[in-house]
């Protein structure tokens, strides 16, 4: 029997959209079931509930939840319905949610916490659909290119994994910094591994301007610049790490991990290769 994997949704972070293809990017896989049940971009405590009801119905054998700032009502409300169902949790989560370490950790679940998964320029002077979605468009490039998408994956695999041979679970206590996340790309030119650093940091700080804009600076002809300039920061930091990614691509030495049927993940560098088994 395939393992039942359930995502939970709350609000949006650049993680958030792609996180369940990640697992799955050919829909090849034949050992999970996967379901995802999302409250779209509200994240409240009555949202909370209602899509923790609806994924307990699935009866999975793990859980992902993911949103803004886990120690906020709402997501806190996920992980204590999850816990009285006695299932295991993971938490996906942006900087803010160090707050809530400590309890979920207490609570004995999990938690991958990515620092560069920036927040929003959510003005709206400033913030229209169009804008909404260039922002996360660039912000998955980054997670994508300089390694943080291939540790949420990788972690959620091993667990995974573990439940599929009836072993004891570990669950992931990440805080992906742009040193872990940039090491798990696997850049062989010094270069790139330079460029994808500097997109991840700039990616990372422009959660400062953001804040600042969205919930200090009162003046509209203040914050409406800052937001902008956060979002600008985030345009250069997708070019750094697209830069990062052509520069592997031209010595062909980009590092391919595709999953196997069976949920192995396989790996090769050269182009014209075949993938195989291990790193």
């Amino acid at each position: 029997m395939p393992i039942k994997v359930g995502f939970v949704k709350v609000g949006n972070i650049g993680s958030a959209p792609l996180i369940e293809f990640l697992l799955d990017e050919r829909a090849e896989r034949e050992d999970i079931d996967v379901r995802v049940i999302s409250a779209g971009a509200k994240l409240g405590v009555e949202q909370a509930i209602e899509v923790t009801q609806k994924i307990l119905e699935f009866k999975p054998n793990l859980i992902i939840t993911v949103s803004p700032n886990a120690s906020l009502p709402g997501p806190t409300k996920i992980r204590e319905l999850v816990k009285n169902a006695g299932i295991p949790l993971i938490v996906v989560s942006d900087s803010p949610a160090k707050a809530a370490v400590k309890q979920i950790e207490e609570m004995g679940q999990g938690y991958i916490i990515v620092e560069a998964d920036s927040m929003i320029g959510a003005r709206r002077e400033f913030l229209d659909p169009v804008e909404m979605a260039i922002f996360n468009a660039d912000i998955i490039k980054v997670l994508a290119i300089t390694g943080a998408f291939n540790i949420l994956y990788k972690e959620i695999d091993k667990v995974i994994d573990s439940i599929k041979k009836g072993e004891a679970i570990t669950l992931p206590k990440i805080i992906i910094d742009k040193v872990k996340a940039v090491n798990a790309a696997n850049f062989n030119n010094p270069y790139a591994y330079a460029k994808a650093l500097a997109a991840y940091e700039i990616a990372r700080r422009v959660a400062d301007l953001t804040v600042e804009g969205c919930f200090k600076v009162k003046e509209v002809e203040k914050y409406i610049p800052l937001v902008a300039a956060a979002h600008e920061m985030l345009r250069e930091a997708a070019r750094l790490a697209d830069e990062a990614r052509e520069i592997e691509k031209f010595g062909d030495t980009l590092v391919r991990m595709p999953h196997y049927d069976d949920g192995t993940i396989l790996s090769k560098v050269k182009l014209m290769e075949k993938p195989k088994k291990g790193e």
